[in-house]
């Protein structure tokens, strides 16, 4: 079985046994894995191998480069600021200043220490072992739920995908994101899959094309080999090989379309293609969403909608709802509206209820933030005070309220009675849903946006990052207060200040063959020494410029005691630990209720070549810390219960992260394939 597999199970606390592996020592084995990483077999004990100790170090990290201060964090308390100061600049110098990255470099001021034995407490991690002919069932019927969502999937979970039907040679019967097709279709020239897309959606084939193959976000700016001509003309050869070919939708790109068509000298073979062709290249624009502002320019709201729900479906409705209903004239019109929108699409239903339920507990007179997904990365724009001015879609707050219980009970109606009796966890009230996941990153302990785990009152939290083939990637952490204000903490901000509730482990600039940083922050000091901070947020960039998925790194945290012993990584201690292989050079990666004493995940992968993580305002974040108030997991499975039973004896399915295994269906934290299964 391939890594990607074991390292998928992984991430769900599983170890899979492979076939024909030699067995043998395994009371030493399982002593290894608890000494060593704190892992308690709890099922399948009798399965365990010897190889089952390097692949786990592997995950959680054994042999971690050193950071610049190797006594950190005791060292760095121990030096002035002049010192650490010029500890800095000479190796700056030594680097940027004479190019010299041969070797990691460290303080000339720092003592020799001596290390002595780990004796923290850590949080004991339960795991299980399967049979291979387990995994490979439970990876079908992860592939099986993949397709069926409509959600795009981040690069780890499609890579995963490709690897399965790669591997066990299985045939796509039925794929429900059209995001995934195109990948898939782009990834494998394979024209089987071109049967999930409309002739509409091959501009988007193009699209990935330019992007996949030179590297470019822009479709009007192709200049393309001849097989990929080939290629996109023989797809849309079998888009237009029939008698009669609706291309309604291609209006709406219709430029695009003409340029693509040019481009690749495209001659149709059938006369609908012929057709298509000289409606591109023509005057004239018969779009589903011109006849729909047509209707709305004249104030014919109702009809503009039936116009739109016929040709493009409910989901689309549900997209352009705040534009629809701002161009109503009283509530009767927005009544009727969105009583007569179908409650089918569970996605969108899901997305407005958080769009609106936001709206009317923080109010929509500040500016907006949009956040864009494209390719897997995250763009985000914040209006400018001219765009608020020139708004024309604002609904008051009253109407958001409304809106947020209507779509709450379409949601309801849905959603209800799926499953059976269901045992919901508390804890998942926590747990945010697996909404926009596309930009995330997959790994250990990695859980959706938003999800909160509580943080021990006797612990600090030390973020880390460590990383090969790439000479300078720098960890820094931002404070935010409720207004969203920031203030930065990080080498450029803190090398000559004495430390305190925050201590960084210095700035490694040559570490190619291998370099790490750490913060550590104690909450008790930060909320004393720091009272207007709220939020923290942790991030990762890449200073020289090499994106993320051309290099080696890892990112995550340990919950170590504030007066801690032992090696500066522990994996004993390791909570998280996931790689950054997003194609950019910036990452979100966790953040931290400073009151609520609450870790927070972000995991955003955020588009540019951004070089220096205090160059983007980080006031959108905000979000993010209010996810699981508005809804989470609890509120979702409660939703998709018949009824819900406060004893897991009794209940059919279970949702819950510690209640073992025993026939019935389960359902963690970390299931996403499950989940975005459920959430259609």
């Amino acid at each position: 079985m391939k890594s990607i597999f074991h390292e998928y199970f992984f991430q769900k606390h599983i170890l899979v046994q492979e076939k024909n592996a030699e067995k043998g020592n395994q009371a030493e084995t399982l002593f290894a894995l608890a000494n060593l990483f704190g892992i308690r077999i709890v099922s399948g004990a009798e399965l365990v191998t010897e190889s089952m100790i390097k692949f786990t170090s592997g995950q959680l990290g054994t042999n971690v480069p050193e950071p610049f201060y190797r006594g950190f964090p005791d060292s760095v308390r121990e030096l002035s600021p002049d010192q650490r100061l010029f500890d800095q600049i000479v190796h700056y110098l030594v680097t940027y200043g004479f190019g010299d990255f041969s070797k990691p470099g460290h303080s000339l001021f720092e003592k020799d220490f001596e290390r002595i034995a780990f004796k923290e407490d850590a949080q004991i991690k339960e795991f299980s072992v399967i049979t291979t002919e387990e995994a490979e069932k439970r990876l079908r019927e992860a592939v099986t739920d993949m397709l069926k969502s409509t959600r795009q999937l981040n690069f780890e979970r499609f890579d995963l995908l490709k690897a399965y039907l790669k591997d066990y040679d299985y045939e796509v019967r039925h794929c429900a994101s059209k995001n995934t097709a195109i990948r898939l279709l782009v990834d494998a020239r394979d024209l089987r899959f071109a049967g999930f897309l409309s002739l509409a959606d091959v501009m988007k084939v193009a699209d990935e094309m330019n992007y996949i193959g030179y590297g470019k976000d822009d479709i009007r700016d192709m200049n393309w080999k001849n097989k990929d001509r080939v290629f996109l003309t023989k797809l849309l050869d079998q888009k237009l090989s029939g008698k009669a070919v609706d291309y309604r939708e291609c209006y709406e790109k219709k430029a695009l379309w003409s340029g693509l068509l040019h481009h690749i000298h495209y001659r149709p073979k059938a006369p609908c293609g012929r057709e298509f062709l000289k409606a591109m290249h023509g005057k004239g624009n018969h779009s589903v969403y011109s006849e729909f502002e047509k209707f709305l320019k004249t104030g014919k709201v109702y009809l503009a909608t039936t116009v739109l729900t016929n040709g493009k479906g409910s989901g689309a409705v549900l997209r352009n709802l705040d534009y629809i209903l701002s161009r109503c004239t009283n509530m009767d019109q927005r009544r009727e509206i969105v009583d007569r929108i179908p409650a089918d699409n569970g996605i969108v239903l899901l997305q407005l209820y958080m769009k609106y339920k936001r709206a009317a507990m923080y109010g929509s007179n500040s500016p907006r933030v949009f956040r864009f997904t494209r390719h897997n990365l995250m763009t985000v724009h914040e209006e400018t005070q001219h765009e608020v001015r020139r708004r024309r879609t604002d609904l008051p707050n009253e109407v958001n309220r409304w809106l947020a219980g209507e779509i709450l009970g379409k949601m309801k109606k849905h959603f209800h009675g799926r499953l059976g009796k269901v045992y919901i966890d508390p804890a998942m009230k926590n747990i945010a849903l697996p909404l926009q996941e596309d930009v995330s990153q997959g790994g250990f302990g990695v859980l959706t946006k938003g999800s909160r785990l509580p943080i021990d009152n006797t612990k600090k939290v030390r973020a880390f990052t460590y990383w090969e083939r790439v000479n300078d990637i720098d960890l820094a952490v931002f404070g935010l207060t409720i207004d969203g204000e920031q203030e930065e903490f990080s080498w450029r901000t803190m090398a000559g200040k004495t430390p305190d509730a925050i201590v960084f482990s210095g700035d490694e600039t040559s570490g190619f063959e291998g370099g790490s940083e750490f913060f550590d922050v104690d909450l008790d000091v930060l909320q004393k020494n720091y009272p207007g901070i709220r939020y923290m947020v942790f991030t990762d960039n890449v200073y020289s410029g090499t994106p993320f998925d051309q290099c080696f790194c890892k990112a995550g945290y340990m919950l170590r005691d504030r007066m801690d012993s032992g090696e500066i990584f522990e994996p004993k201690t390791v909570e998280s630990s996931f790689m950054v292989t997003c194609n950019s050079t910036f990452a979100y990666l966790f953040g931290i209720d400073v009151a609520k004493r609450e870790f927070v995940w972000m995991n955003i992968a955020r588009q540019g070549k951004t070089k220096v993580a205090g160059e983007h305002p980080m006031e959108f974040l905000i979000d993010y810390f209010g996810i699981t108030e508005i809804i989470n997991m609890y509120t979702f499975f409660e939703m998709l219960a018949s009824r819900t039973t406060e004893d897991p004896a009794e209940a059919e399915v279970i949702v819950s992260d510690t209640i073992p295994e025993d026939g019935r269906p389960v359902i963690r934290s970390y299931d996403f394939e499950k989940i975005m299964a459920y959430m259609q």
